[in-house]
């Protein structure tokens, strides 16, 4: 009897390795920037739901931290989801992608909490004056890795000319410290909760998420208003170019988020069934939930590169 026992072992280590490889699941790698954590956890959820088999990981950071990620430290994404699309186009061409597609906007604001000093008295007008009063702590990303850092400072520039205040841009850039600067966006969150800062310089979607009181600016000065192209463009920051040592300069443009398949993408079919998806009706009422709106339908860098089935969902 004993002797019988092996070939049964065996007998059922086939059948379970079989039964393993039946059931054996696909996972699908994201790589975004970090105002994309929430509306991408929560479309990676749906689409798990949608497709068993499958594991949607995700991983943020700044954007241009991101792509370098894949182009720099040479780890495998799927999808690049990135807050400002020209950093896809920067970083990425024409080696490691050759399309994007411009699926959602946002708008920058100046989050705080009922903690912030004079948060009651600060409006669309005074904000500047706020920031600038001794003992208040203001900070934001860090422009070489995330586009909500230079944006910051871009936003800083046009209010300059908005408002009319000769270097107002130089006395806050002055009156905010290193100390108070982040990786990304997200990363200030916790700094404002625990009232080590006043305020951040957030996206408007960030700040919904997460549950932060925000001031809203004119359109002249949150990078908004796709009308005011010409305008946003008058500003300009230096920052980290594609090659160690190099820095490169970038014009302010209304914000807009790209995302793309990677060239050497492990799963690229299953890519392109997650951008179905987050193109679709359900992925853009996740983002409008998350207060991103979607661009309907999409932008593509160039019709012609793009997958055949994601051409449904972008402009002719």
């Amino acid at each position: 009897m004993k002797k019988l026992a092996l070939p049964f072992i065996a007998l059922a280590l086939i059948v379970s390795l079989i039964a393993s490889a039946c059931t054996h699941e696909e996972k699908l790698t994201i790589f975004h920037a970090g105002s994309l954590a929430v509306p991408f956890d929560e479309a990676g959820e749906a689409f798990m739901e949608q497709n068993p088999d499958v594991t949607v990981q995700t991983e943020s950071a700044g954007s241009r931290a991101t792509i370098r990620k894949v182009t720099e430290l040479g780890k495998l994404a799927d999808i690049i989801g990135s807050a400002d699309y020209l950093a896809i186009e920067e970083l990425m061409f024409p080696d490691w992608a050759d399309w994007y597609v411009i699926f959602a906007t946002n708008e920058m604001v100046i989050a705080y909490t009922e903690k912030s000093k004079y948060h009651d008295e600060i409006t669309a007008d005074n904000w500047y004056q706020i920031l600038l009063r001794k003992g208040v702590e203001y900070g934001h990303s860090d422009p070489n890795a995330d586009p909500c850092g230079y944006r910051t400072l871009m936003v800083w520039q046009l209010a300059e000319v908005y408002y009319g205040v000769p270097e107002l841009y130089d006395m806050l850039n002055e009156g905010c410290p290193p100390q108070n600067a982040r990786p990304m966006e997200v990363d200030l969150i916790a700094l404002l909760q625990a009232g080590a800062l006043d305020y951040a310089f957030e996206y408007r979607s960030v700040a919904i998420q997460h549950g932060l009181e925000y001031l809203s600016l004119p359109d002249e000065i949150d990078l908004s208003d796709f009308g005011l192209a010409d305008y946003y463009a008058q500003a300009e920051v230096e920052v980290t170019g594609e090659k160690p040592g190099t820095t490169t300069t970038l014009n302010g443009a209304p914000i807009a988020y790209g995302v793309t398949i990677p060239r050497n993408a492990p799963h690229p079919e299953l890519a392109i069934s997650f951008l179905q998806f987050l193109l679709g009706p359900q992925g853009q009422a996740i983002m409008e939930n998350c207060g991103q709106l979607p661009i309907v339908p999409a932008i593509a860098s160039d019709r012609d590169r793009l997958p055949v089935e994601l051409k449904e969902f972008v402009l002719p």
